[in-house]
């Protein structure tokens, strides 16, 4: 079995408008050993994409806003040319500490073929209409797809090549994260999950609330149908 360096693993970073962050980010990310980033500028109107070249991260563009999902998909094919053995996505607004990666990369040396992290296994409160909208989610999940986790729509995820090689989603906006739930469940995929962080930053308190209850429930049941 080929053995898994930091050289074979890449962490992918979908961001919009983040140029005050990005850098403290990537540089969060080398501090724990991490030197191959993807960072995929969703058509910002700042300089996020010029802050993260200057990191010298691998930095795609898209010239016109597709959505986060859209970004992660675009840091995946790359990963894909780039011939990734794990790649790990993150948010971009700073929310999820690098130090969780570790934990991650452990269980896909192992074995397992993806990793997901998970919001509600740190034991901390969160805000309930978040909490309602990811526990029904959940339920949604399992009815569909007979798949249970605790997180239905955390980013922080790891994936094995093996995995990273057949999951396939068409969704742009807000969907992928339960779509790739069904294709874990479609290709039979092994998959665990791990406790992760969720830091309060300035970026992540202060960015628009991109979906409430309402909306998640949609975004939900859209990923679950087509």
């Amino acid at each position: 079995m080929k053995k898994i360096t930091a050289e074979n693993i890449y962490v992918i970073i979908p961001v919009m408008n983040n140029g005050r962050f990005i850098q403290g980010l990537l540089q969060d990310i080398e501090d724990n050993g991490y030197s191959n980033v993807i960072v995929v500028d969703d058509a910002s109107e700042d300089d996020s994409y010029e802050k993260a070249k200057a990191m010298h991260a691998v930095v795609l563009r898209h010239t016109i806003n597709r959505g986060k999902d859209a970004a992660v998909k675009t840091g995946i094919e790359a990963a894909k040319i780039l011939q990734a053995d794990i790649a790990v996505t993150m948010d971009g607004d700073g929310r999820h500490n690098p130090k969780d990666i570790r934990q991650m990369i452990d269980l896909i040396d192992k074995g397992i073929d993806v990793v997901l992290g998970s919001r509600f296994l740190n034991g901390k409160e969160m805000p309930w209409p978040e909490w309602l909208a990811n526990h029904l989610g959940n339920f949604l999940t399992w009815l569909a797809n007979g798949l249970w986790v605790t997180d239905n729509h955390s980013n922080f995820r790891a994936y094995s090549r093996k995995a990273i090689e057949v999951i396939y989603t068409e969704n742009d906006r807000y969907e992928r994260d339960s779509a790739v739930l069904r294709e874990i469940h479609r290709k039979r995929l092994n998959y665990w999950e791990v406790p992760i962080e969720v830091r309060q930053t300035e970026n992540s308190l202060t960015r628009p609330q991109r979906a409430g209850l309402k909306n998640s429930i949609k975004t939900i049941i859209r990923s679950l149908i087509f």
